[in-house]
């Protein structure tokens, strides 16, 4: 079977010092704490994924301002076998409202302090820093 790669969305919204993140459930990464996402859909833009993930995953209501750099997530078997391969496009968003509260497949949600996830001190998805990163220095 030939694995072919998904895109998928990341919602990233700092807000008042902390940035919202949640602890996956499902694969990949359960237990590790990222950004709102998942799957884009056919005929759905990343920036209504984005949305539409963070909504789901949290209840939080944002607007999508503009795309971040994407990553590359490749995870191989013990023999280099592919096992998946997703390219993440982290979307840069405003709060618009909301209470932050775990849904669909997460186990928590969060807003935590920008300085706690640029030190990596909790258990993290690849990049979380480095995305976070890039959204403030956008935001300027």
């Amino acid at each position: 079977m030939t694995l072919i790669p998904r895109l998928a969305a990341l919602a990233v919204l700092p807000h008042e010092g902390r940035v919202l993140l949640v602890r996956r459930h499902n694969p990949p990464d359960p237990g590790l704490w990222g950004y709102p996402g998942g799957k884009v859909e056919a005929g759905e833009t990343v920036s209504a994924a984005a949305l539409r993930e963070l909504h789901e995953e949290t209840g939080i209501r944002a607007a999508a301002i503009t795309p971040l750099p994407g990553l590359d997530v490749i995870l191989r078997d013990a023999s280099g076998g592919l096992l998946w391969h997703y390219h993440l496009v982290p979307v840069m968003c405003r709060y618009l409202g909301g209470e932050a509260l775990a849904g669909d497949d997460a186990d928590e949600a969060a807003w935590l302090p920008y300085e706690r996830v640029l030190s990596r001190d909790l258990p993290m998805s690849a990049d979380v820093d480095t995305v976070l990163s890039a959204a403030l220095k956008h935001q300027g």
